[in-house]
């Protein structure tokens, strides 16, 4: 769909599919789009990045969970492969810009010269967040037609009336490369299996586990403790360690975070020294207020970089390391960074 608005705008169009991994029972699924170039009579290529996905996503995902991270595998994507090798590629090859379907709006701000990235009209399927990691030199070469759509349903009606036939098309899963929803199983097969005790807050083993990795902060179901809490009530993931293969738990309290830092920060705008601001660390959880407190660390062996201090106006109930924090003004993307214990 975002193609045929690019057409009807007048735009010259060449629709491009992703071929990022093996599928099982073979084929690269680009069938669909291929219907949808020819019907809209544009020009059409399948680019081979297998490899490239393998390298600078899928590796990285597994690495990430190997140290007892959570990654956003759909924001790395973004960065590396929609953003990075694929722009990169098209701009060499003279077009002006990548289009995607994501529901999301990036404009030029008229005063300052600056590219913004804001939230979508069609709030419940925003994916700014998975964008702001791109930054804004990126951006300015990105083009979402989606951004000013009302609703999905708008979208497949506008489909269904320009002939596509992908209107009624399923929606896509969150991790492509996991089509089956199994992560743990998937890490299973890469990382094998690591043994190890899970213990409660005063240190004790009060169960096991086949590997810490496939286990997330703030997780209650899958724990099969060997006993219950004294107090009955349920126990959570506290914290993950996989190098050493423990798995701490303790009650919901103990999931409070007053405070974390973000790492490599992506900015929209002039870095402050602190600020007010909505900060937003799941991919589709609701923004809370927090300050902000830009720290620049020339002690550290990467001399120059800066972190940031995000304190929330509330504490947050668990928090994985390895996701991304992104922060707002209103609909306005600030900056970007990542999660760190």
């Amino acid at each position: 769909m975002a193609a045929a608005r690019l057409v009807a705008a007048g735009h010259q169009v060449t629709g491009m599919y992703m071929n990022l991994f093996d599928r099982p029972g073979g084929g690269d699924g680009s069938e669909d789009a291929a219907a949808v170039a020819r019907a809209l009579g544009i020009p059409f290529e399948v680019w081979d990045l297998r490899e490239e996905f393998g390298a600078r996503v899928m590796d990285y995902f597994v690495d990430a969970y190997g140290r007892g991270l959570t990654p956003n595998p759909c924001v790395r994507c973004n960065r590396r492969l929609k953003f990075g090798e694929v722009l990169d590629r098209a701009l060499a090859r003279g077009f002006d810009a990548v289009a995607t379907g994501h529901y999301a709006n990036v404009r030029v701000n008229a005063e300052t010269g600056r590219t913004e990235l804001s939230r979508a009209a069609f709030m419940k399927k925003d994916q700014s967040y998975f964008l702001a990691v791109a930054g804004p030199e990126r951006l300015a070469h990105a083009v979402f037609p989606l951004g000013p759509v009302p609703s999905k349903q708008a979208v497949r009606e506008e489909a269904e009336r320009d002939g596509l036939p992908v209107a009624h098309k399923a929606e896509s899963n969150d991790i492509c490369f996991i089509p089956d929803g199994d992560t743990a199983g998937f890490l299973r097969s890469h990382l094998g299996e690591r043994p190890g005790d899970i213990v409660d807050q005063e240190g004790s083993v009060i169960g096991h586990h086949r590997a810490a990795y496939a286990f997330t902060v703030g997780q209650r179901r899958g724990l099969h403790l060997d006993r219950v809490a004294e107090d009955g009530r349920p126990r959570y993931v506290t914290g993950v360690d996989v190098p050493a293969g423990i798995v701490r738990v303790g009650p919901a309290q103990a999931l409070a975070v007053p405070r974390f830092t973000g790492l490599d920060p992506v900015w929209y705008r002039e870095p402050p020294e602190e600020l007010d601001c909505l900060v937003q660390v799941r991919a589709h959880g609701t923004p809370f207020p927090a300050h902000v407190v830009v720290v620049s660390d020339d002690t550290d062996s990467t001399a120059g970089t800066t972190r940031l201090e995000i304190v929330p106006e509330t504490p947050l109930r668990g928090l994985a390391s390895g996701q991304a924090a992104v922060l707002y003004d209103g609909d306005l993307v600030i900056a970007e960074a990542t999660i760190a214990r």
